[in-house]
């Protein structure tokens, strides 16, 4: 290889410069994206690796071409972990997203038509649980569940009377906005009273039931799907759990199902994700990320913002802003030029729309990563109340969330 093409420097300036601005960007704010870690410098280390190059479609010890012994190598020593880590009977590492991890779940249990009952999105639900605007809408019959008006938790009353009355294949549960423990085990009563399969999407907190910060739905579930880079600390992409006898159905889901040749240096990220989350560090992590979401959504509360469901359960505060007289879409924004990285969302029973909801979500992963504890959310809480507050001045006030993020690098 010529000597210029050695550095990412050298072969394109450009991209090396755009890198290092986002390093930057990253070292100088404050992320509160509930969806967003800090990938840990050996995660990164494997993503890039040799094995990014290799092709090799099938599974360990079956594929489709050869020179795949350290792939298959890297890849079964991925699912020995996944499958250690949480107890499950077969794991599948290959899918490329949460999404895909769903997609396949849906193809290897249902045919298209079949009914499915699933949290509603705005509800705190996700795209791929059967929105219209996601393919799922459109190849499946989903029925929705919500939450509660008086509580805004999951209507498991309601859960029990649609799944009576529609007979679904497939139950899912988990979401990608709610802040409360799910009861997995009432779910799998549920899906076994009407001969239903159930399908937990537990990709927002994976890493607390790693770390056992939350009960687990392995034992209640036929499949789990879960992503590697939110509170998993590791790099994107998607994991399958299963039962083992789902294995063949799962697999042959991905591939040659939805997915071709799986990414390598991917599979070998998310080995180390596993190997670090079965240790103490990842558990310390767990516990700082669970109480600095308490306390931040005490703080909160306490500067007279209402919660959706009154609190969390884990990473994630969610925000209603109607008593600021704002929108999330405004609130994010102001809250960016503040130095604070946060989401608009929609909650439950939102008047507003997706691009201009009622709602702010928050997440804690990144700060608890970075070494950020109870202090910092008081003062973090500070901010958010005094952006919100003046969101036509919230620019001053990043000289305030600058400082405190240089301070946990």
């Amino acid at each position: 290889m010529p000597d210029d093409l050695r550095t990412l420097e050298a072969a394109d300036p450009v991209v090396a410069a755009i890198l290092a601005h986002e390093s930057d960007r990253r070292a100088r704010t404050i992320d509160l994206i509930a969806s967003e870690s800090e990938p840990s410098s050996p995660v990164l280390e494997a993503l890039g690796s040799v094995l990014a190059a290799k092709t090799a479609e099938g599974y360990p010890g079956r594929r489709y071409h050869r020179g795949t012994e350290f792939a298959d190598a890297m890849e079964q020593l991925a699912i020995d972990r996944a499958m250690a880590l949480f107890g499950a009977g077969h794991a599948n590492v290959q899918p490329s997203s949460g999404v895909n991890a769903n997609l396949a779940v849906y193809r290897a249990l249902l045919k298209p038509g079949e009914t499915v009952l699933a949290l509603q999105l705005a509800h705190g639900g996700h795209l791929s649980h059967g929105d219209p605007a996601s393919i799922t809408g459109a190849v499946y019959r989903f029925v929705h569940y919500g939450v509660r008006a008086d509580t805004e938790t999951i209507d498991l009353d309601q859960v029990r009377d649609l799944a009576r009355a529609h007979r679904p294949h497939l139950i899912v549960t988990g979401g990608s906005s709610y802040p409360r423990a799910i009861d997995y085990a009432a779910f799998g009563a549920i899906a076994r009273e009407v001969e239903a399969r159930l399908l937990v999407d537990m990709a927002h907190v994976a890493g607390l039931v790693a770390a056992g910060e939350l009960p687990s739905p392995v034992a209640h579930a036929d499949a789990v799907t879960f992503t590697t880079y939110k509170t998993m600390l590791g790099p994107h992409g998607g994991v399958i759990l299963s039962t083992a006898d789902l294995a063949r159905r799962i697999d042959r889901a991905i591939f040659p199902g939805t997915q071709g040749t799986p990414d390598f240096g991917r599979i070998a990220a998310k080995a180390v994700c596993f190997g670090f989350a079965a240790g103490e560090p990842f558990r310390g992590v767990q516990r700082a990320i669970r109480a600095n979401a308490a306390t931040l959504a005490a703080e909160l509360a306490r500067r007279g913002d209402r919660l959706v469901s009154g609190g969390t359960d884990n990473h994630l505060v969610l925000v209603d802003l109607r008593s600021r007289g704002l929108t999330g879409d405004v609130a994010e924004v102001a809250l960016e030029a503040a130095g604070i990285l946060t989401n608009r969302n929609v909650i439950p029973f939102d008047p507003g729309t997706p691009d201009r909801p009622s709602g702010l979500r928050l997440g804690t992963t990144s700060s608890a990563q970075r070494g950020m504890g109870a202090a910092e959310m008081v003062e973090i809480a500070s901010l958010i109340d005094e952006v919100l507050r003046a969101p036509e001045s919230a620019a001053a006030l990043r000289p305030r969330a600058e400082t405190m993020a240089r301070r946990f690098p």
